[in-house]
C-alpha cells in the first residue's frame, strides 16, 4: 500500500511538471510565445516576419553584420548629410529596436549613445591620434565636471557626452539661420528638440525679416505676383518685404487676411 502511494504521488508530480513544461509551450501571452514571438515587426520588417535567421544569429542574438547585409547599399540614407553619418556606425540596434508595439518606431534617436558610439570608435584610432586626444579631453570633461563650466552664458543644459557630438556635421543643410549664428548650436538649441521656449520673436514693427528669414521657392516665381502678392492685397510688395504681408504670430497669419495656407 505504501508503495501505491509512492506511485500516485511520483505520478502526480511529474504530471504537474510536464503539464507546466506543455503549458510554457503556447504561443500566448503566458507561455514561450512570449520569448519566441516577443512582437510585431515594424513595417518597415514586416516581410520578415517568420524568418528569424534574418537578423538573429543562434546564441548571439541580433549581429550587426545582419543589419548591414540589407542596408550597406541604402543611399537614401547615406548620401544625405542629416544621415550619411551611418556609413561609420557599426552598432545598429543600439538605436534601431524591433518587436516594440505601435506606435513605437524602429528609430530611436538618442544622442548620448550616438555620442558614446562615436566615443568607443575614436578610443579605436589608438592613444597617439588626434582622435584619441580628443577622447581624452571629453573624459576629462566628465571626470572633473568642467564642461558646463567651460562654456559661455546662454548655453542650453547638455549633458558632457553631448558637448562631444558635432551639431552642424548633421544638421547643417537644416540650418535655417543661413550660418549667420555660427555653428555653435549648443548656445541655443537642446538635444530634445528644435524650438526653444525662451526665444522672443524681435518686435512685430522690425523690418529686418530677411536678416533670419528667405521666402519659400514660389515666392520668386510668378506665383508670388499672381497670387499670393494679391491675396495679401499688396500687389507691389517686394519679396524681401515680409512684414507687408506677414504677422509674427505665423507666415500663414496674413496681415489684415488672417489665416491664409494655400501651400
Amino acid at each position: 500500500m505504501a508503495h501505491l502511494k509512492k506511485f500516485l504521488i511520483s505520478t502526480v508530480i511529474v504530471a504537474s511538471v510536464s503539464g507546466g513544461f506543455f503549458a510554457l509551450l503556447r504561443d500566448d501571452a503566458s507561455g514561450l510565445g512570449v520569448l519566441t514571438n516577443p512582437g510585431p515587426l515594424s513595417q518597415a520588417h514586416a516581410h520578415l516576419a517568420g524568418d528569424c535567421m534574418s537578423c538573429h544569429t543562434t546564441g548571439r542574438g541580433v549581429e550587426d553584420v545582419n543589419c548591414i547585409a540589407c542596408h550597406a547599399s541604402a543611399k537614401g540614407i547615406l548620401q544625405r548629410q542629416p544621415t550619411a553619418f551611418h556609413a561609420n556606425i557599426g552598432h545598429c540596434a543600439d538605436c534601431h529596436q524591433e518587436h516594440r508595439h505601435p506606435p513605437a518606431r524602429l528609430s530611436e534617436m538618442d544622442h548620448v549613445r550616438l555620442a558614446e558610439i562615436g566615443l568607443e570608435q575614436l578610443e579605436e584610432h589608438g592613444a597617439g591620434s588626434e582622435a584619441a586626444m580628443a577622447l581624452a579631453r571629453v573624459e576629462q570633461w566628465i571626470a572633473n565636471g568642467t564642461a558646463t563650466a567651460a562654456l559661455p552664458p546662454g548655453h542650453v543644459e547638455l549633458t558632457e557626452v553631448e558637448r562631444s557630438l558635432n551639431c552642424a556635421a548633421c544638421h547643417g543643410n537644416d540650418d535655417r539661420h543661413f550660418d549667420l549664428f555660427g555653428k555653435d548650436c549648443a548656445a541655443c538649441h537642446g538635444t530634445d528638440k528644435w524650438t526653444i521656449a525662451s526665444f522672443q520673436h524681435p518686435s512685430p514693427m522690425s523690418r529686418d525679416c530677411a536678416h533670419c528669414h528667405q521666402a519659400p521657392p514660389s515666392h520668386y516665381m510668378m506665383h508670388f505676383k499672381m497670387i499670393s502678392a494679391k491675396v495679401a492685397g499688396k500687389p507691389h510688395a517686394k519679396v524681401s518685404e515680409c512684414y507687408e504681408c506677414h504677422q509674427t504670430t505665423a507666415w500663414p497669419d496674413i496681415l489684415g487676411k488672417g489665416w491664409y495656407k494655400h501651400h
